[in-house]
């Protein structure tokens, strides 16, 4: 059950800073759910996307986007496929599966984090050597996987970055997945899922490097793209949102920061990524990293750090430049080439943009 989220947590589980609101839907909901569900595929959907309750309680959203993709998310989990969150670093995966998961199973806990480190009894199961000497192999000396505690409980379990995990630990996931069962060959038994067990994995496809899914692992999972913002100005209400929220968390000492300036970064992220000006006059080319919505946050979030501590406590351009540049120069050959010639066509010529054209320039020399 969730609890109220500490005050000095930096960062509280979904289901503790959402606790209000997911007692809200659940006393409103009578809707079917589906085995084990702490709220029906449609409170779900208005949990991540927010809306008003019939008796006025508003829920407020944690996905800004397309419906039917999540409708889609929710409703794979309710069936025997497990979900697979696809889209390039920042668009949302980890968010979106961590709410999902507090909304249907009521915590977050289970969670696998993808390495290339990961072994197989991190999916599986590993052993409490001193016990296991002790005693032999017992379910005593067993130390169980979140996925054998998900299995066991009928709860949800998270993996993040799955295609970071090496193939042939991958594929310990094929029998879990298709059979819903778990052997422990060392104790000549094995566990069976319970009902709503399932899976929500996460992968993007623009690190260097990755696993492959296997073609049998992949048929095992319903995939969903998890696409950038489609407009400017979807993109800079979700940075605002997420700015105001973390400012909060952070206490920075800052006021908010002007929409201008949240809107010129999101410009700048969204014509480098496309590789072409807003008004479609100027084609650019576009740096190596993905420029992300979540990297605009964490930009503008280091933006009102230096506002606030070095500053007056309003966030200006020379504010934003250092942490522009460090999201746009990852490699410091091309990319700082890049950035240049952007400052000079674009950032230069734009009408209003001079204070953030000359920032730019200070740091970048």
């Amino acid at each position: 059950m969730a609890s109220a989220p500490t005050p000095d947590l930096l960062r509280p589980h979904a289901e503790d800073l959402y606790a209000e609101e997911l007692a809200a839907l659940k006393a409103a909901d009578d809707r079917p759910k589906p085995p084990n569900w702490q709220l029906s595929p449609w409170a779900v959907v208005t949990y991540l996307l927010g809306g008003q309750l019939d008796n006025g309680f508003e829920v407020e959203p944690k996905y800004i986007g397309q419906r039917r993709l999540m409708e889609i998310a929710v409703a794979t989990l309710a069936t025997d496929r497990a979900l697979l969150l696809l889209g390039v670093p920042g668009t949302a995966k980890s968010w979106v599966s961590e709410h999902l998961t507090a909304a249907i199973s009521g915590h977050t806990n289970l969670l696998v984090q993808g390495t290339a480190g990961t072994a197989e009894d991190s999916l599986r199961y590993s052993w409490n050597y001193a016990r296991l000497l002790a005693e032999g192999p017992s379910l005593g000396a067993l130390v169980p996987s979140p996925l054998y505690k998900g299995m066991e409980t009928g709860q949800l379990v998270r993996i993040e970055e799955l295609t970071r995990i090496p193939s042939d630990v991958q594929d310990t996931l094929l029998t879990m997945l298709s059979e819903k069962v778990l052997p422990i060959p060392e104790l000549s038994t094995e566990i069976q899922a319970t009902q709503g067990f399932n899976v929500i994995a996460t992968a993007n496809d623009r690190d260097r490097g990755v696993n492959e899914l296997s073609s049998a692992l992949r048929r095992r999972f319903n995939a969903v793209v998890l696409p950038l913002p489609a407009t400017l100005a979807e993109e800079v209400h979700i940075v605002q949102t997420r700015v105001a929220k973390q400012g909060k968390a952070l206490q920075l000492p800052v006021e908010a920061p002007a929409l201008e300036q949240i809107s010129r970064l999101v410009t700048i992220f969204r014509e480098l990524r496309a590789g072409v000006t807003d008004n479609g006059k100027t084609k650019l080319k576009s740096p190596s990293g993905t420029l992300s919505t979540g990297e605009a946050i964490s930009v503008m979030n280091s933006g009102l750090a230096l506002a606030a501590y070095f500053g007056d406590g309003t966030l200006r351009a020379h504010d934003l430049a250092a942490g522009l540049m460090g999201a746009v120069i990852k490699d410091p050959g091309p990319d700082r080439v890049v950035w240049l010639e952007y400052l000079e066509t674009v950032v230069k010529e734009r009408d209003g943009w001079k204070d953030l054209y000359r920032s730019c320039r200070e740091v970048v020399e």
